[in-house]
């Protein structure tokens, strides 16, 4: 993929994506209304020293394990749709822990489906369902969170079972919220 760097071996692009990303995260981002210019913002913060693309909607069609995501002509369109039902939600302020995982793991699982950028989806996913969680006053646990798991509960919602990432935002919430 192309970068910044030139980079043309994956697992030292894997090691220069990380060490940028690392970086970033120790750097302030400003937040504002959740919407798709944030979401955008989410993902161009820590990939910009890395791909000259980061916050841009993907043009190319992609697909993974068999399973095609979004065609590119279309992620604008959905990625307003998705988030106009989130502010239409208030964000899922309000809500029990139960009632609040299983609105967040539909959400994420929508916008995974949609899978807006080349890469960096997934970690995208996490900084919003962090921003999501923190809004709604369910912290997250995020020590708590294996990536293997989430990949699986990502996967399966993909599928149509959304049982398994909703039980992991549940897992990962502050209990008595």
């Amino acid at each position: 993929m192309r970068n910044r760097a030139g980079i043309r071996d994956q697992a030292r692009l894997d090691a220069f994506e990380h060490d940028a990303a690392l970086q970033r995260a120790s750097e302030p981002v400003r937040i504002g209304p959740l919407d798709v210019t944030q979401y955008r913002a989410l993902h161009r913060h820590p990939f910009q020293d890395v791909y000259a693309w980061a916050g841009r909607f993907r043009t190319v069609r992609i697909g993974k394990g068999g399973s095609v995501f979004c065609y590119p002509e279309n992620i604008r369109g959905e990625m307003t749709k998705l988030f106009a039902t989130l502010r239409a939600a208030d964000g899922f302020r309000g809500v029990r822990r139960a009632e609040f995982a299983e609105r967040a793991a539909h959400f994420l699982a929508e916008l995974n489906a949609v899978h807006p950028f080349r890469e960096g989806n997934g970690r995208t996913q996490l900084a919003l369902l962090t921003l999501l969680s923190d809004r709604a006053g369910h912290m997250l646990d995020l020590d708590r969170m294996q990536p293997a798991e989430m990949l699986d509960a990502m996967v399966r919602s993909f599928e149509g079972d959304e049982a398994p990432l909703r039980n992991l935002v549940f897992d990962l919430s502050a209990p008595g919220a």
